[in-house]
């Protein structure tokens, strides 16, 4: 699996926690997760353009 497969499953993570964080109240977390989320979508994105071999 490469970076950028592991930087999208973990947002996906991230995205489920930001949910449940959500469900339950704790706005702190919600923020806190958030940010983390855009961090990591960020790389995911900056790694994905690495990933490329220039086979199209």
């Amino acid at each position: 699996m490469s970076r950028g497969e592991q930087l999208k499953e973990l947002a996906v993570d991230l995205s489920r926690a930001v949910e449940r964080a959500r469900r339950v109240g704790l706005p702190t977390t919600v923020y806190l997760l958030a940010m983390a989320l855009v961090e990591v979508r960020e790389a995911a994105e900056a790694a994905g353009g690495e990933d490329d071999d220039g086979a199209a």
